[in-house]
């Protein structure tokens, strides 16, 4: 059975379920190469908010509908946003600025914070704050014609949402991060799989899509205390130091350990079952 969809309406986002327990969430302002708005940003908080409690959620696949995955910011409202208010003074024009600043960095925030694991397929351009989501996603898979920027600078500003945070942890090249941020150049899928920030590309988008659903499938199908538990954990090793996250992880799995999922697993190996077969509990 699919996930129950009729409570994801979105003005931005096209939301659907292929599989069991699988979420897919798409950007959809296909006329606009889904260009990112402050109501985009509000339905995206809205939307992984809503599938972190949704206990038949246990994966989430997020695309772009159209030609490409996103161009990144919507320019034209930024630009308004961005301009200068009246006679406001400097200290409540940048509390304004604050709060829209930290609507889009929450957007990337709430995929990172989900603790469904949240795939994401890209095909064409990700561009600006596209880097930004895809950074905050467990995650990355790509089409051949893929490519990535982290275009801020060129339009004036240092990217603000995530990337520059998130995407050197990923990658392990601080160097590298570096030299993509300050020139803005186009880094294509290969280059994006050897230094690791896809894990895979795929000929087309159809091949993206087959592939992605059934890796976010295959997570589903596995225990969620078990999956839910190894991305919490992950997400704190990342920001700790090795001893942190040991003493975290000792604490996490006091209780974890006596889920019924344990003995689920365990009965289904031995009678060379896989976890597929199993059915496990809402979470």
């Amino acid at each position: 059975m699919s996930c129950d969809t009729n409570a994801y309406k979105f003005e931005s986002l096209a939301v659907s379920s292929p599989k069991e327990h699988v979420l897919h969430v798409e950007f959809n302002r296909e006329k606009q190469l889904n260009s990112m708005t402050a109501a985009m940003w509000s339905d995206m908080i809205t939307c992984f908010n809503q599938a972190a409690k949704d206990a038949d959620v246990r994966s989430i696949i997020l695309s772009g509908r159209g030609r490409v995955f996103t161009a990144g910011l919507d320019l034209m409202q930024a630009a308004q946003t961005l301009q200068p208010a009246g006679d406001k003074d400097v200290a409540r024009r940048a509390f304004e600025l604050k709060q829209f600043i930290e609507l889009a960095q929450n957007s990337c925030t709430v995929i990172e914070k989900c603790p469904k694991p949240v795939l994401v397929a890209i095909h064409g351009a990700c561009i600006g704050g596209g880097m930004d989501v895809i950074t905050a996603c467990d995650i990355r898979l790509c089409t051949e014609d893929a490519y990535f920027s982290i275009k801020e600078i060129d339009v004036g500003l240092a990217a603000d949402m995530g990337t520059l945070q998130r995407m050197p942890k990923i990658i392990g090249n601080e160097g590298l991060v570096r030299e993509l941020a300050y020139t803005a150049r186009k880094m294509g899928s290969a280059e994006a799989k050897e230094c690791g920030l896809v894990n895979k590309v795929f000929s087309d988008k159809d091949k993206l899509m087959e592939g992605v659903i059934e890796l976010a499938s295959m997570i589903a199908s596995k225990s969620p205390v078990a999956v839910q538990s190894t991305k919490v954990n992950m997400n704190y090793a990342r920001d700790h130091s090795v001893a942190e996250g040991l003493e975290y992880m000792k604490s996490w799995n006091m209780s974890m350990l006596q889920t019924e999922d344990l003995m689920k697993s365990a009965q289904a190996l031995m009678m060379k079952k896989t976890p597929a077969d199993v059915k496990f509990s809402k979470l």
